[in-house]
């Protein structure tokens, strides 16, 4: 068998892409539809990967997600 040897700045290309970006923003937009008003989403592209996160905004929906967890089965459903 041959030997892998990773390409890190390829792989740091693809993590920092604006295609990259694109899909972490449509992945926290599809858990957003999962949850009621009050949450919202960032995004941050760094100097290594594309960041996306789904945040509770507002007290209410932060009482809600403490509760129920509702990020976690927003994203993982």
């Amino acid at each position: 068998m041959g030997s892998f040897k990773l390409n890190n700045k390829g792989v740091r290309e693809l993590l920092t892409s604006d295609e990259m970006e694109d899909v972490l923003v449509e992945f926290g937009r599809q858990a957003l539809m999962k949850l009621d008003d009050g949450y919202a989403i960032s995004v941050y592209t760094g100097k290594k990967r594309s960041n996306v996160s789904v945040f509770a905004q507002t007290p209410e929906a932060q009482r809600d997600n403490l509760e129920n967890n509702s990020i976690l089965k927003a994203v993982f459903s």
